[in-house]
């Protein structure tokens, strides 16, 4: 039996797939947004000192991780600034050490940062 494309079965047919369409639209689970601040590119005209020996105390939690200390440059030279203990932003996410890289502008600071595993 062949169905009409105007008949009373299948209107019917096309309003439960549009309904089924409509209502399944919104199971969609998007992704969290990365979220990147960046600050402003730091240059130091020498290289940072050693890094002073650090007492890593007991995590408060399981899910925390020591964001060690490291060297900024403030007023014209380093200062430390010691580490911490700090739990990510979401699961999943690992922390990123700053760092120092030595370039033709002087010493150029990456600041550490929560990235994606």
């Amino acid at each position: 039996m062949a169905v009409s494309l105007f008949s009373p079965r299948a209107s019917r047919t096309a309003a439960a797939v549009a309904g089924a369409v409509l209502a399944l639209s919104g199971c969609v689970v998007a992704p969290p947004p990365r979220v990147v601040a960046a600050g402003p590119v730091v240059y130091a005209p020498v290289a940072p000192p050693p890094p002073p020996v650090e007492v890593v105390t007991v995590a408060p939690s399981p899910v925390h991780v020591w964001v060690g200390g490291g060297y900024y440059w403030e007023g014209g030279r380093y200062a430390w600034r010691p580490g911490r203990w700090a739990a990510p932003p979401r699961p999943g996410y690992v922390w990123v050490p700053h760092r120092w890289e030595a370039g033709p502008g002087g010493w150029r600071m990456h600041e550490g940062h929560w990235a994606l595993r």
